[in-house]
């Protein structure tokens, strides 16, 4: 497996797996699937220190990983929120272990000193993934969204680089 950026072609493979994460109600806010069209400026709009990684093997996308600006205010540019997505059929083969250990090992690069993780208090997975890499719990915001008429918290994890 490798890592590498994602390019325009990767972005039809990138909604797939992130549409993927949404029936399972664990990873994402959005309650619809999502378009190309939706994501195109996303992708495009995305500062340099900011990339947006596929992991791949044989061609085929594995899963993404993706950081955001932090609350938009100058204060806060070292600091980014991370995100990562795996298809359905490639979870739990440690896809999710590479790209946060890509995203850690190449945060100072990116001149980032804070990484952050919105994590539903629901989804064990990932709480545990982050935790495995030096996350500790940062905030809470009980029962902040409702998924199929069940509220859900949200767990905010940050790890100092």
């Amino acid at each position: 497996m490798k890592i590498r950026a994602a390019v325009a072609a990767d972005l039809t493979a990138i909604v797939d797996i992130y549409n993927q994460s949404i029936v399972g109600r664990l990873a994402t806010a959005d309650l619809e699937p999502v378009t190309v069209d939706d994501k195109l400026d996303w992708y495009h709009h995305r500062p340099a220190n900011r990339p947006l990684w596929v992991a791949e093997k044989h061609n085929q996308l594995l899963g993404w990983l993706s950081f955001q600006n932090f609350y938009g205010r100058p204060a806060y540019l070292r600091t980014a929120e991370i995100s990562i997505y795996v298809a359905t059929a490639y979870h739990h083969q440690g896809i999710g272990s590479r790209l946060l250990q890509q995203a850690i090992s190449q945060s100072s690069q990116l001149h980032l000193t804070s990484l952050l993780g919105f994590i539903f208090a629901h989804n064990q997975p990932s709480l545990s993934l982050f935790s495995n890499y030096g996350f500790n719990q940062w905030g809470y915001l009980p029962d902040i969204a409702q998924l199929d008429g069940i509220e859900r918290s949200l767990v905010i994890l940050g790890r100092r680089i």
